[in-house]
């Protein structure tokens, strides 16, 4: 992942072929897998097999799982693509918080900050186009500006705070946007055909939104505008790895228009250690983003 993501999947369940929705009532449960791994220098986490370590990783597309959260007033938040640095480095916070539970106390600080300078140059390497895979990546973050409400959500503002003009705000959502022909370990999109096609073609990841501001609509409004983006770059075909298990992103997906297109491989899901995933597909050239 860092991408300090990953691309997801889930267990053998066969569905109707492309084009079918993903309906709310399937026995999924969530789209996040835990699994336990030790972080190795200059490996990026999409890559590493499973093992012990002191941080359990949720790998996964999105982290929408139910959380007690909190109604905020969103009326001055604002989605945008990274340009800072500052704001790159609050968005791997975000997700560090979000794939990771640490369940050790000695060292997890310094294990911490570890993660963030690595996954912070591994998305800026990205970014910038230092990775051969990648045609181009953008990273985007919903940011909203400090308000008492974050009073009791000290660790959230301290880690993923970012300025704008003197003015404190905190990432509290973000995804990156992955124009290529494939995902390390994933399935690839069939869409579209052709040459050319890898050009035309990108994935969704590391999507995930602070536990605290869950069902306030911004994993909708985060991925409504990466469509806009991946459209301003000539995207034809939007896709996203989701876990079987995992319902909430999937009725994310659902409702943003994504339809199922093929799914992992059971085998292929039990070698990597992991859920097995759905492939979703979305059409960019519907005239309705």
């Amino acid at each position: 992942m860092f991408m300090l993501s990953a691309y997801l999947s889930s267990p053998s369940l066969s569905l109707p072929s492309t084009g079918r929705r993903v309906p709310y009532s399937y026995p999924f449960s969530h789209v996040t897998l835990i699994r336990t791994v030790v972080v190795s220098k200059g490996v990026a986490l999409s890559h590493l097999p499973c093992s012990s370590g002191p941080a359990q990783q949720q790998l996964a597309v999105t982290d929408l799982r139910d959380h007690d959260s909190v109604a905020v007033d969103l009326t001055f938040s604002a989605i945008k693509e990274c340009l800072s640095d500052a704001e790159l480095r609050a968005a791997v916070s975000l997700r560090i918080r979000t794939f990771y539970n640490f369940k050790q106390s000695f060292g997890v600080e310094d294990y911490k900050r570890y993660l963030l300078e690595r996954e912070y140059e591994a998305l800026k390497e990205r970014i910038a186009g230092k990775w051969m895979t990648f045609k181009r990546v953008s990273c985007i973050n919903v940011t909203i500006p400090v308000s008492p409400t974050f009073e009791s959500f000290y660790e959230l503002y301290s880690s993923c705070k970012v300025s704008y003009g003197g003015n404190e705000h905190i990432v509290v959502g973000t995804l990156d946007v992955n124009q290529c022909f494939g995902l390390a370990d994933e399935i690839i999109g069939k869409k579209p055909e052709g040459s050319g096609s890898d050009l035309r073609r990108a994935y969704l990841s590391n999507l995930c939104v602070a536990k605290e501001l869950h069902r306030n609509g911004l994993g909708y409004a985060l991925v409504s505008n990466s469509k806009i983006v991946a459209r301003q770059w000539g995207v034809t075909d939007l896709y996203v790895h989701v876990a079987k298990d995992n319902e909430a992103a999937q009725r994310l997906y659902d409702k943003c228009g994504f339809v199922y297109e093929n799914e992992e491989p059971a085998w292929q899901a039990r070698f990597l250690g992991r859920p097995q995933r759905f492939l979703l597909w979305f059409d960019l050239r519907e005239d309705n983003l």
